[in-house]
């Protein structure tokens, strides 16, 4: 027991951070998979196993991806789609984490709120994309506000999670501090509810990002999700593809920069996972 907890300490620094060697053997893991997927997919196509119309080859897809990054129309749409994602992942948070606060700081308010965010939570954004169009229009407000509306209740509930799971301690020696009500919020309650929140904010931008490609679908002029719809239109399934690994590739990349602002604000969450893995 003592060695294999030994073997598991060796492949963590003192920060609790991987050693480069485990980080690219897990590199290697993960790129095994999909890798043979794309390796299988082009011998079926070149083999005429599967029916190119509908499935064209990744060499293809590739090239339709070359093609639109070298006119800049891969990098229109990104951007377009990328614009929406900012201006409501910023609402979200501007909304959101407050309310959260509020709501898990003042248990009297949870009973006023609950019971009509709890009813909103069980209706998906698909389905509010029609009434945001008839009351915003089909411009950029009504795809905004599927975004603020997707990412909402994840953002949210963590942040109430996180409030309501503060040391009572912590709160005592605040309030032995003679610390103002903003004071408490920002000294005690947001850095104990880190953790928790950047949970919902991670949560909230994937859902976000989803969302986003959802209304573009359904009413849009350009962005990810409108190179589908034209794709779709235009019998063109390889632009189809494109748009759908741009989807994939963006949403891992807008989560891994996420992930590295949460690591440089808390730094001490990796010493803490590492002790949680002894």
């Amino acid at each position: 027991m003592q060695i294999n907890q030994e073997k598991t300490e060796k492949r963590f620094d003192r920060h609790g951070n991987p050693h480069n060697r485990t980080k690219l053997l897990n590199i290697l893991r993960g790129a095994v998979f999909p890798s043979a997927v794309i390796v299988v997919w082009e011998l079926a196509a070149r083999s005429s196993l599967v029916n190119t119309y509908i499935l064209p080859p990744p060499s293809e897809i590739l090239k339709t991806f070359l093609h639109m990054l070298a006119t800049g129309i891969w990098e229109e749409h990104l951007l377009a789609s990328l614009r929406r994602l900012v201006y409501g992942f910023f609402l979200t948070v501007v909304f959101a984490v407050p309310m959260g606060i509020l709501v898990g700081k003042v248990r009297g308010f949870r009973h006023w709120v609950n019971p009509t965010l709890h009813f909103l939570q069980q209706i998906p954004p698909i389905a509010w994309i029609p009434i945001f169009m008839l009351l915003l229009g089909i411009d950029e407000a009504s795809k905004v506000a599927v975004i603020v509306y997707a990412s909402f209740f994840p953002v949210f509930l963590n942040t109430v999670q996180g409030v309501t799971s503060v040391d009572p301690k912590l709160i005592e020696v605040g309030h032995a501090y003679m610390l103002s009500p903003w004071e408490m919020v920002k000294k005690v309650y947001i850095p104990s509810a880190a953790m928790s929140i950047f949970v919902g904010l991670r949560l909230g931008l994937s859902n976000c990002w989803r969302a986003l490609v959802g209304a573009e679908l359904l009413g849009a002029s350009s962005g990810i999700g409108y190179l589908i719809i034209e794709g779709r239109q235009l019998a063109q399934s390889d632009k189809i593809f494109v748009a759908m690994f741009t989807i994939g590739a963006a949403g891992m990349l807008i989560d891994f920069f996420l992930r590295k602002i949460e690591n440089k604000l808390m730094p001490w969450k990796k010493m803490y996972q590492a002790g949680e893995r002894k």
